[in-house]
């Protein structure tokens, strides 16, 4: 087993071992679960920018994917009424869908040009709900949604979030460590080469952004049922820009990079909060300096020796 693959492979056991157990460990602090479920559900989002990003390409538009399937999931439980276990999957699979459309126009482009499109992208999906009448009640949004366990305890939500988080996590190893991954990565590194040994690129620049926004229609449903809302402004540009920020700092070249940058991120931004109007610039500056002293992210530590690249 490469190196990364065995780091990685240690990480996520520690992580997911360690979210098991820690209700016992914090006991009814409904914040501190709060704080990890948030957690989980950003590090659910941000693996599907850590797939694009597997493929060479920037995704700034995950929050608007994210968007799309946090209203799939709040106009099939409150207009519909499906049953939250069958809405869930139908709103990551809408998200998944919508990605794969778009996909098939905009893939075509690379480097800033995409980059800036998604951008535009995620302002238009948010614009589209913003003014979208009865359907969508505009800037008032959805609110009330049910949550699918009764009761005032939180760890029901808690653990739901720690499966959808395992889940995320199967999929994006199963890309990566597999025949997909070594294409995508073939792809990354020079897609005519890799059209040149017989490799569909088209075909599977879209089956990742598939993936990708699936993965993140999926948190968006989590978090719309989790908040019991969505809004158009639940997921915007600056919440993209986040998920990218989580792959840069724990590493492009790890499956866990994603969930070890949500989680540092998410738990320092909570730390400095007793710090109020400073909060913003010192979580600014501490990011800037890590991204600055680790460019392959935290996961790189120690892997000097060893090499970084799978």
């Amino acid at each position: 087993m490469p190196a990364p693959q065995r780091r990685d492979a240690v990480v996520v056991t520690v992580f997911m071992a360690a979210l098991l157990v820690l209700p016992l460990v914090l006991g009814p602090s409904r914040y501190m679960l709060s704080v990890l479920m948030n957690c989980a559900g950003l590090s659910l989002v941000a693996f599907g920018v850590w797939i694009t990003f597997s493929i060479g390409r920037i995704n700034i538009c995950q929050a608007g994917f994210a968007l799309i399937g946090g209203y799939a999931m709040a106009i099939l439980l409150s207009r519909w009424g499906v049953n939250f276990w069958l809405a869930l999957p139908l709103a990551a699979l809408v998200a998944g869908i919508a990605g794969g459309l778009i996909g098939a126009f905009i893939l075509k482009l690379k480097g800033i040009y995409f980059a800036m499109l998604t951008i535009c992208l995620t302002e238009a999906i948010r614009l589209a709900f913003l003014n979208g009448g009865d359907f969508t009640q505009g800037s008032h949004g959805i609110t009330g949604l049910p949550q699918p366990f009764a009761g005032d305890s939180a760890l029901p939500m808690y653990y739901l979030a720690v499966g959808l988080l395992a889940l995320g996590l199967l999929v994006t190893w199963r890309v990566h460590y597999s025949r997909l991954g070594r294409i995508f990565r073939a792809m990354r590194l020079n897609e005519d080469l890799a059209e040149s040994f017989g490799t569909h690129v088209w075909r599977y620049r879209v089956l990742a952004f598939s993936i990708a926004c699936g993965l993140g229609g999926l948190g968006g449903a989590y978090f719309a049922v989790f908040t019991q809302s969505v809004y158009p402004q639940s997921f915007t540009v600056e919440h993209s820009i986040y998920y990218m920020l989580f792959c840069f700092l724990g590493g492009l070249e790890f499956v866990s990079g994603a969930l070890l940058g949500a989680f540092a991120l998410t738990i320092l931004f909570e730390l400095l909060s007793q710090f109020q109007q400073f909060q913003t610039l010192i979580y600014g500056v501490l990011m800037i300096v890590v991204i600055l002293l680790l460019p392959n992210g935290l996961m790189s530590i120690g892997m000097r020796n060893e090499g970084n690249k799978p």
